[in-house]
């Protein structure tokens, strides 16, 4: 007869669907002699907001030493908030084998930009730019050009990709208890939401909101383990993700005809070395640790209760590239952003009423260390001579560098940056 259980979906960092002993090692089983079939669906709520002060550096004149020096001024607050509803269903295709399927629907994915105490329309540099992009000066007198709008706001939402899971248990602790659970799969997550376009104005609260899809594909290899002690569960989990450039994925040069405001050299865009895949999205790859331990004080097995508290530790590394950053919806493009790390730890609680329904709230938070938000490389040296030639019109400029922000002593970079997240969930299984 089947079996008829419930588990909470784990969804920290990315986590594929885990199991009893942790969450973290939750995997479906069907064929077993004493449970032919296992299937789960869980439903939750997610809710991430980032917030980040974004500085920019200066050449400033050094009066001690009659020399030049690069410092750093506040410039924005930036926020961004990510709502969603994480529908997921997982089932055993046999014998400690699951595979899985989960859909994002992004309520929001709204971001904001406004000034930092202190600084205003009159001292910001956003507002008193000095530079095209190519690197000439305003052909008017002074630095009255604008980078961007502050304050400013940007609206985005709708399905987002869709993800596919497999994992296999060489032991499982529930089946066999003088060993532990130990997990080995791999998430896909298919570039199936519609394209974001950062060049695309989403500013209007009451207008069209802005896709939320990078058309990336995301291959992340995934080990797990856990082990129950009595009233502890200690776990562990390593993960690298892999990314790979989807089709139709975006290019800064689509918008060389009609909008080469953001370039530095659009005359350059898809000619020699500017292909499509030089001047277009380079997601990071990720690799990520956590360490937790489920604290169980209360548990009823005849009824299948239990009460437990979620300890964790998490770090993670995000590696550079070029991809939709925290100033890419401000400044209308993909921007270049520098490696940086990610640590911090995660509350949670889990209560199963029966062995049909459970329910879980997790809150976590990580600190973001200090990162370079806009730092393209210049171009490429294509005759061999050591050097890249800067000059006007030189077919080494890469199409997508902007002079304004991406040469040393102008770049944004975020600092004091930290994301919290909340979950609430709740999971049935058949």
């Amino acid at each position: 007869m089947h079996r008829f259980r419930a588990v909470i979906a784990a969804l920290t960092l990315g986590a594929p669907l885990a199991a009893s002993a942790a969450d973290i090692t939750r995997i479906a089983s069907s064929f077993d002699d004493d449970d032919p079939f296992d299937l789960f669906f869980d439903v939750g709520f997610e809710r991430t907001q980032t917030r980040a002060k974004i500085v920019r550096e200066q050449l400033s004149a050094n009066a001690a030493s009659d020399a030049s020096e690069v410092r750093e001024v506040n410039e924005v607050w930036y926020k961004g908030v990510d709502a969603r509803l994480n529908l997921a269903l997982a089932f055993g295709l046999w014998k400690d084998l699951e595979f899985s399927f989960k859909l994002p629907v992004v309520f929001q994915q709204n971001e904001s930009w406004e000034f930092v105490s202190g600084t205003n329309s009159g001292n910001s540099t956003i507002d008193n730019s000095c530079f095209n992009p190519d690197g000439s000066p305003y052909s008017s007198e002074g630095c009255v050009g604008r980078l961007f709008r502050v304050p400013q706001e940007s609206y985005r939402g709708g399905l987002g990709n869709i993800h596919f899971g497999l994992a296999y248990a060489f032991f499982n602790q529930e089946k066999d208890d003088t060993k532990p659970t130990w997990i080995v799969g791999i998430d896909y997550e298919a570039p199936t939401a519609k394209l974001r376009n950062p060049s695309v104005d989403t500013s209007d609260p009451d207008g069209d909101r802005g896709n939320v899809g990078d058309r990336v594909h995301k291959y992340q290899l995934y080990t797990s383990f856990s082990r129950r002690m009595g009233a502890a569960d200690p776990y562990f989990k390593a993960y690298h993700t892999i990314p790979v450039r989807g089709p139709k994925a975006y290019s800064n040069c689509d918008q060389a005809g009609a909008n080469p405001a953001t370039l530095g050299a659009p005359g350059n865009c898809f000619n020699g070395p500017w292909d499509r895949k030089e001047t277009g999205i380079q997601a990071p790859s990720q690799t990520g640790l956590l360490f937790g331990m489920e604290l169980v004080p209360f548990e009823n097995k005849a009824r299948s209760q239990k009460f437990a508290v979620d300890l964790r530790l998490m770090g993670n590394y995000v590696g550079r590239g070029r991809y939709y950053n925290e100033l890419s919806s401000a400044l209308r493009k993909l921007l270049t952003s520098e490696d940086y790390l990610q640590v911090g730890g995660q509350f949670g609680v889990t209560a199963r009423a029966a062995e049909a329904f459970t329910i879980r709230a997790s809150g976590n938070f990580l600190y973001n260390t200090d990162h370079l938000l806009t730092t393209e490389a210049v171009g490429q040296d294509l005759n061999g001579d050591g050097s890249v030639d800067a000059n006007p019109g030189s077919p080494e400029l890469n199409p997508t560098f902007d002079w304004r922000y991406d040469l040393v002593s102008r770049r944004f970079r975020a600092i004091q940056s930290t994301t919290f997240r909340f979950d609430l969930g709740a999971s049935f299984s058949f």
